[in-house]
């Protein structure tokens, strides 16, 4: 095919508001390196890192819900998931679902053709293992709301799906997060584990791998969103923040919490933990500032791990779990690329079950 010289592309300015945002029709197309492969975009999904880097919520001089970071202003130093500052202009858009159509000096031209699927964490290839040397796609190099995107050829993985570009951008990020948070926590079919925000991309993604290990899930999630969740598979579904959780999980042994969450409901869902059980966490939308009495979770026996950056493994098994049919995609709505600003507001907003993705 005859790769053109300039794209269709969504340049993130500054940190800020939506308007931040400015939709160009002149970018230039990127050139692999020797490591990397040219990719066409098919499709892109939107995660909590876009949102919250755009705000800059993630620096410590923010202490609200993300959707009110912008009332806030971000230290210059600690705007990003790394702790550190990134370049502007920058193309954000982890969650790429596209086709390999040119590849760097050092990569096989066998790969032209393959649709493939982001590993969303840039290691040094020398220290794969190293977390302070590893980046991710779309924050520290430009991702996927655009036509075409640049990536290491070990982070575009193969997929044998007849699920859409749509369906498979749904995978790289809410699932590979919430896989990473059950590894942490050592979930298994012994476990009953509570997850808020079941409705949200990361929420849906952790009700389904949760059944998947034969753990049993108890979802908390507004009652209009109830149906979608028990189609994931919850054992039980209970209002969003219960009058009283433990009234309301009856004979329920939680033995693990997965949240992404947090905010002033978090501290209830903690005194619900069984002794000996773990609480695993990769987000806090409702607000990072909670209240913890330390003899909880030293009484208790409790364990608290946070999940980032994942295992080596983790979105190589979910590309075997999507080919074997173990999971499902939970696409909520699609929106054109040049609509990105509607699309995030609506993802902000939480209007949707599930995921949202854009389409260049």
């Amino acid at each position: 095919m005859t790769i053109p010289t300039t794209m269709n592309a969504m340049i993130l300015t500054g940190h800020g508001d939506l308007e931040m945002y400015e939709w160009r029709t002149d970018w230039p197309v990127p050139t692999p390196a020797s490591d990397q492969v040219l990719v066409r975009v098919g499709a892109c999904g939107l995660n909590n890192t876009d949102v919250n880097t755009r705000v800059g919520w993630y620096s410590k001089a923010i202490s609200g819900a993300t959707d009110a970071a912008t009332d806030a202003t971000p230290d210059e130093d600690d705007p990003t998931w790394g702790g550190a500052p990134i370049t502007f202009p920058r193309i954000q858009g982890a969650d790429v679902c596209g086709e390999i159509v040119a590849v760097g000096a050092d990569i096989s031209p066998d790969r032209i053709g393959e649709r493939i699927i982001t590993d969303n964490w840039l290691r040094d290839p020398d220290d794969l293992l190293n977390m302070n040397k590893t980046g991710y796609f779309g924050s520290e190099m430009d991702g996927g709301y655009a036509e075409y995107t640049v990536l290491p050829a070990r982070n575009a993985l193969s997929v044998k799906s007849a699920l859409s570009d749509a369906e498979l951008a749904t995978f790289s990020c809410s699932y590979s997060t919430a896989e990473g948070m059950l590894e942490r926590a050592k979930v298994t079919a012994a476990d009953t584990v509570l997850i808020p925000g079941a409705s949200g991309g990361v929420g849906g993604a952790l009700v389904q791998l949760a059944k998947r290990r034969g753990a049993r899930v108890v979802a908390l999630a507004s009652e209009a969103k109830h149906g979608d969740v028990a189609a994931l598979g919850a054992d039980i579904v209970l209002p969003r923040a219960p009058d009283n959780i433990r009234k309301a999980l009856g004979d329920e042994k939680i033995t693990v919490l997965a949240d992404v969450v947090g905010g002033p409901n978090w501290p209830t869902l903690v005194d619900v933990l069984e002794r000996g059980g773990r609480l695993t966490t990769s987000g806090a939308i409702a607000g990072p500032m909670v209240d913890l009495d330390l003899r909880t979770l030293y009484l208790r026996d409790l364990t608290f791990t946070g999940s980032t950056i994942i295992d080596l493994e983790v979105t190589p098994n979910l590309i075997r779990y999507i080919e074997a049919g173990d999971i499902k995609p939970a696409l909520a709505a699609t929106y054109p690329l040049e609509e990105l600003r509607d699309a995030q507001a609506a993802f902000i907003e939480k209007k949707h079950t599930g995921n949202i993705v854009v389409v260049p």
